[in-house]
């Protein structure tokens, strides 16, 4: 899991710095919208457009942006060519599997952006179902700091959580729980009743086995195939079952911002 919670936590510092550059805001919107196509466009209502919604605010994204998108998820607005769920399945170097889901307008372009990233960073785009028996789907609510850990696990016994694993978030203290999709909503207002600091609540795909990486050049070729993916404008999240060394991560990202 410490593998998977590294790229998580690069994700987030990623995004950050994408936010600025104006790049994260059509993935988001993009997410709002199909959460409100797909059930009520009140996020008071529907759990999986207010954590979307939540997440544009996280981001800087304005408030007109973040309405113009949900109305154009209920109809209510002209939103252009209809977006559909996609999900992508392929090898990094080593071996690793790599999971790709996408929202897109167009699945032609998307599947040769992808053939693209992968064949120049060391990978190749599998066929459907080649890796995908290998995750499984969890719900995955993020928690920063200061968090106190007894506190913590008693909040989930009471709360019935799956497990969880400390981890930075935001480059500061932090914790990630999971547990089964359907109880995610329920666990997330109940750590908010808590008072623990909820900052993100997704569902994510978890591998159920990891490839270790050691070696700094596979480790390398791997993070520039991850940030490749996850720059297309068509992919939502990138997930991989390799647990990079802490040596390793050190050496690729402790200089950077």
């Amino acid at each position: 899991m410490a593998g998977h919670s590294k790229w998580a936590n690069i994700k987030r510092q990623k995004a950050r710095v994408d936010a600025v550059k104006g790049k994260v805001f059509t993935k988001i919107a993009r997410e709002i919208i199909v959460a409100a196509r797909t059930g009520v466009a009140d996020p008071e209502a529907n759990f999986q457009l207010r954590t979307a919604v939540d997440k544009a605010k996280a981001a800087g994204i304005p408030n007109e942006n973040i309405e113009r998108a949900i109305a154009k998820g209920a109809g209510t607005l002209e939103s252009g060519n209809d977006l559909e769920a996609v999900r992508y399945e392929g090898y990094g170097r080593g071996g690793v599997a790599i999971l790709i889901e996408g929202l897109t307008d167009n699945r032609n372009r998307t599947a040769a952006d992808l053939r693209v990233s992968f064949s120049k960073n060391g990978g190749n785009l599998g066929e459907t179902g080649c890796v995908s028996w290998m995750f499984d789907q969890k719900g995955v609510a993020t928690l920063a700091g200061p968090i106190n850990e007894e506190k913590l696990l008693e909040a989930l016994v009471e709360g019935e959580a799956d497990f969880y694993e400390m981890t930075p978030v935001d480059d500061t203290e932090g914790a990630e729980v999971f547990t089964e999709m359907g109880d995610l909503e329920r666990l997330a207002q109940f750590l908010k009743q808590q008072e623990f600091n909820l900052v993100q609540a997704e569902i994510r795909w978890i591998p159920n086995n990891t490839i270790a990486v050691e070696d700094l050049d596979q480790g390398r070729s791997l993070m520039k195939l991850m940030d490749a993916l996850d720059d297309l404008d068509d992919v939502q999240s990138v997930t991989a079952n390799f647990e990079m060394s802490d040596a390793c991560y050190e050496a690729l990202y402790s200089t950077a911002d």
